[in-house]
């Protein structure tokens, strides 16, 4: 699958970070994970200290997947928000699902501190903002559920936004939880440190055939050899549709850029996460080297050739919405870029397994929460494989 554009910003400014070999001989381990990127580099890090061996296997080079196009806000706010999420799986259910996403965010806090190596994380509050004045009332009833259930959230009128912000709207949540990381990064340190542990990783081997037996599973790679394990776990993101034999999810396109260095270092209120509620949203975030990363003007269609060929020209109009809201920042786009993503009936995630599948679990961490997602995965798929249970299973399950 087509995941991205040529010339992501992380992987340009980082480039290959560690090399790593392919699978060139037959193993066995109790835990094969496929995915290498932020998603299985998560679950690898909590496997690390299990009693478990394990091995992760990419079909490209690590983290050169989505996760090089990713623009990492971690944000514990879904794409659905809690007065419509409820009406899917029920208020209290909602509720848990924001509070394990900002649990999250402060999770990953916690990782890189432990990895002790630079992954530009940064915590920063965000804003979401509403579009238009129609979207006033659904904004507020969001901010007073979120209030009400102990979110640490502000309600900002015209004035104080433009006070702020620099630009005004009818009204917005501002909340005090969020972050930014670089994902590709955080992901070859997480490997490192999987490695450093005596575990393997593998990329440029791709696994062509899953045999599912009463001992586990056999995976056969492109070249030939066999990767035989108790149990297995399905990280590779949206290219983990094809091992699913029901429809989950619906395949989109994004676009993002980011912009050349900028001469002031403070651009607009704590360089917030800035985000806003119409459909094909704008966002935004200060990026390490006094840049911007700007991104949106989603498509609702897969299709790599007509996605990347609309980069200049959505390029251009992130650029204009970008003027039109900050005016005092004039920005140049130094690096575009298109990705997929994936998004779910209810914004959740699906992690846990399919009769279809036995000694399978799955990670599939879709939405613009993908990030937070693959944590709460990481930690679920911890305890199904240490004891097969795990709090909110039901939650995120394939049969919700």
């Amino acid at each position: 699958m087509d995941l991205h554009s040529h010339h992501p910003y992380w992987l340009m400014k980082s480039g290959i970070v560690k090399p790593y070999v392919s699978l060139q001989e037959n193993t066995q381990v109790d835990v094969a994970i496929i995915g290498g990127g932020i998603s299985g580099a998560l679950i690898a890090y909590y496997l690390a200290n299990e009693d478990t061996s394990s091995c992760v296997i990419d079909r490209r080079h690590i983290g050169m997947g989505s996760t090089a196009a990713s623009t990492a806000l971690l944000q514990y706010e879904i794409d659905t928000p809690i007065r419509k999420l409820k009406e899917y799986v029920g208020l209290y259910n909602a509720i848990k699902s924001y509070e394990l996403c900002r649990k999250a965010i402060y999770n990953i806090q916690t990782i890189c501190g432990k990895l002790k190596k630079s992954a530009s994380f940064s915590l920063r509050p965000s804003l979401h903002y509403a579009s238009f004045k129609s979207h006033f009332k659904g904004l507020y009833e969001e901010y007073s559920l979120r209030k009400t259930y102990g979110f640490d959230v502000k309600w900002m009128q015209p004035d104080e936004l433009q006070d702020k912000f620099g630009f005004t709207a009818p009204g917005a949540i501002f909340s005090g939880d969020g972050a930014e990381v670089d994902a590709y990064l955080l992901t070859h340190h997480l490997l490192s440190h999987y490695q450093a542990k005596g575990h393997a990783v593998y990329d440029n081997t791709d696994v062509l055939n899953i045999v599912h037996n009463k001992r586990g599973v056999e995976l056969e790679t492109a070249d030939g050899y066999k990767v035989n394990a108790k149990k297995l776990v399905i990280a590779c993101g949206y290219e983990s549709l094809r091992y699913i034999p029901r429809k989950v999810a619906e395949l989109h396109s994004t676009y993002a850029l980011v912009t050349e260095p900028l001469r002031q270092h403070k651009l607009w209120y704590k360089n917030s996460l800035v985000w806003e509620t119409a459909d094909l949203y704008l966002y935004f975030r200060a990026v390490d080297g006094n840049r911007i990363l700007i991104g949106g003007k989603d498509d609702k269609f897969y299709n790599p050739d007509v996605r990347d060929a609309r980069i200049k020209q959505k390029s251009k109009a992130l650029i204009d919405t970008f003027q039109k809201k900050m005016s005092g920042i004039p920005v140049k786009a130094d690096f575009s870029w298109a990705g997929t993503f994936a998004v779910t009936k209810d914004g959740l995630p699906y992690i846990g397994s399919i009769p279809e599948m036995p000694h399978t679990y799955f990670a599939l961490g879709f939405g613009g929460n993908g990030i937070t997602f693959s944590v709460i995965a990481a930690e679920m798929i911890k305890d199904l494989v240490r004891t097969g249970k795990t709090p909110n299973k039901d939650l995120f399950s394939f049969n919700r």
